[in-house]
């Protein structure tokens, strides 16, 4: 074992990908194991690695984490992105449940069926500029300040610079009106670490293509 940690799921985005960001923004090398079939994620169930039958799976520090957001956290607060008292972070959790909501109409929309796929379009244009990035325009507005909480880099913002690019991948125009965010996402994207993750051949996943969602509905087919 390197100690690099150990990520388990499919080669692309889903939920694997905010972990992905933020061990890269950590500046934390990791090693990436992808299930291409049902039989291998059978057997991880087999093997009693899943403790709900679920990935990602992350292993780190001894540990075989699955759950999303207890990952992400543990991350967080290891590698000091999780604000410094209960009141911040209670912040970067607020922050963070918003722009989790805003994602997963992002990671679901592959899966739309072709009639659907305009009107759920239409839908993440309409809720990022009216209910998700209006929120984050004014907070960094108010304070001043180039991060989200306690003028310090943190789990919020990386979250934040994920959705700001994975939306804009889809609606290229989404930020015009908001100037705040324009100047977030620049100062973000050229922090060293981010900025290394967003090269080529970095651990980033592209967007999700139809083989990737045939390989998600093969492996996960029930």
């Amino acid at each position: 074992m390197s100690g690099k940690p150990r990520l388990t799921y499919l080669n692309g985005r889903g939920r694997m990908e905010p972990i992905r960001w933020l061990l890269a923004a950590a500046g934390v090398e990791f090693e990436e194991v992808f299930l291409q079939t049902k039989e291998q994620y059978d057997k991880l169930i087999k093997d009693g690695l899943l403790l709900f039958q679920q990935v990602p799976l992350v292993e780190i520090d001894g540990m075989k984490m699955v759950q999303t957001r207890a990952i992400l956290s543990y991350i967080a607060g290891k590698y000091n992105l999780y604000g410094k008292d209960l009141k911040e972070r209670a912040l970067i959790d607020m922050y963070v449940e918003g722009i989790s909501d805003l994602m997963q109409m992002i990671l679901m929309f592959p899966f739309s069926p072709p009639d659907a796929k305009e009107k759920n379009l239409d839908s993440i244009k309409e809720k990022a500029t009216n209910r998700y990035f209006p929120v984050f325009e004014k907070v960094l507005k108010q304070h001043g300040q180039d991060f989200l909480v306690g003028n310090k880099f943190s789990w919020a913002d990386v979250q934040l610079i994920e959705a700001i690019l994975a939306v804009e991948e889809k609606i290229p125009a989404v930020l015009s009106g908001f100037p705040q965010l324009q100047a977030f996402k620049t100062k973000m994207s050229n922090m060293p670490t981010i900025k290394k993750f967003l090269q080529p051949g970095s651990p980033r996943k592209p967007p999700p293509d139809d083989h990737y969602v045939e390989t998600v509905l093969k492996v996960f087919k029930r």
